[in-house]
């Protein structure tokens, strides 16, 4: 077997067991030694894989945002329309956010360990490229309802607005779901989003 083939194959099975013990027992409890250990390789095998671990982390992040995106894609999303939106276009569009929200809520609910790995993890180097495009690519399932809402504002202050409304809804699903502070059920969590996020989208929609 090829050097370049044994590589890919450690590189599939660490991301597997990273995967796996992330879904289980949250990103704390990964640890090199033990995925060295898992996978039956040198520790310093791991790095002919990958540069680091948080390399590693990144890439099991990615396939858990590659989970919401199927959560997501079962929410129905309208293409802007080609010429003025029509006042039901324009409550569809904002009752779109509050879906794209609740489905937010329902992923985090049922991933909290992936979940909160996405936003626990810290490194102290910039974020690589192809981490990055993804973020902007998912970002874009709450850009095509702003068209709707906002058809007049550019690119960047659009992205910035989508951003924003992820913000609000992430702080509300992390204060109820955090064990620290309040733990909240699913469906209480949901009411505050529909409301928040409601009134949000339409203000948009009239605005």
């Amino acid at each position: 077997m090829r050097n370049e083939d044994r590589r890919d194959r450690l590189r599939m099975a660490l991301i597997d067991a990273a995967e796996a013990t992330i879904a289980a027992d949250g990103l704390a409890a990964l640890k090199a030694r033990d995925l060295a250990k898992e996978v039956g390789c040198a520790l310093g095998a791991i790095y002919t894989a990958f540069p680091d671990l948080d390399a590693l982390i990144l890439t099991v992040n990615l396939r858990t945002l590659a989970l919401f995106e199927r959560a997501i894609t079962e929410v129905t999303i309208a293409p802007p329309p080609t010429g003025a939106a029509s006042p039901a276009e324009r409550a569809a569009a904002a009752d779109t956010l509050v879906r794209l929200a609740v489905a937010y809520l329902h992923f985090a609910a049922e991933n909290p360990a992936r979940w909160r790995a996405l936003f626990q993890h810290r490194i102290t180097h910039a974020l690589p490229d192809w981490y990055l495009v993804e973020q902007v690519r998912l970002f874009r399932y709450i850009e095509t309802p702003l068209q709707v809402l906002r058809p007049g504002l550019g690119d960047r202050e659009r992205a910035l607005l989508a951003r924003s409304l992820f913000s609000a809804t992430h702080g509300l699903v992390s204060l109820g779901l955090d064990e620290k502070l309040m733990v909240l059920s699913e469906p209480v969590l949901r009411g505050q989003i529909e409301i928040v996020v409601g009134a949000l989208g339409r203000g948009l929609a009239e605005g």
